[in-house]
């Protein structure tokens, strides 16, 4: 391993085991990413618990180019503190939360972009209240709330006028998420 790792337990004697995994733990992070400066990971026992067993924190900083990435893995609720008495469970879950953060630090890097969603013509069919309703090119009709029209209020909107949205998947089968006035008619934006 060619990253600096630094490795410490507080409340707690070192186990050689528990000290392995986090090296193994670590070399992964290196392979998802070979410009890491350094790994500091600190484990801590919190008091113990008489009817429940240890519970521990987790602290991971990752040292890369231009900042520094810090996991900190506190159980929040009684039902996560109790769950894992194990120390090993602890290190596994701040790994895995590390090691999105650093998929996400690589992505930021590269210029990944997420694609926006395409936008679709079509028309108001209906405006009840707080939600409407909207047909798209291809006949389907979506449904959409109030809080999905973009500078244009639902009380201004009305049966027949071009929209354009974008179409997402709702609880209820997709729906128009954002929804806003197009220039142009419904027959002229049907043949796009």
């Amino acid at each position: 391993m060619n990253t600096n790792l630094e490795i410490a337990f507080h409340n707690m004697d070192s186990s050689d085991a528990l000290h392995g995994y986090i090296t193994e733990r670590a070399e992964k992070l290196e392979r998802m990413y070979d410009r890491l400066i350094g790994i500091r990971v600190a484990v801590e026992k919190q008091h113990r618990q008489h009817r429940t067993g240890n519970v521990f924190d987790v602290h991971i900083e990752l040292m890369v180019p231009g900042q520094d990435i810090v996991v900190s893995r506190k159980p929040a609720k009684a039902n996560e503190k109790y769950a894992n008495p194990d120390a090993r469970t602890s290190v596994r879950d701040a790994f895995e939360a590390a090691e999105r953060q650093l998929i996400e630090y690589k992505q930021k890097q590269r210029g990944d972009v997420k694609p926006h969603d395409p936008e679709q013509p079509g028309y108001i069919t209906q405006v009840n209240g707080d939600h409407g309703f909207l047909r798209t090119n291809t006949g389907t009709t979506l449904y959409f709330h109030a809080n999905s029209c973009i500078n244009v209020t639902l009380d201004d909107l009305r049966e027949g006028d071009p929209v354009k949205y974008v179409e997402t998947a709702g609880d209820t089968g997709p729906t128009a998420s954002k929804v806003w006035r197009a220039s142009g008619s419904a027959t002229e934006l049907a043949r796009t």
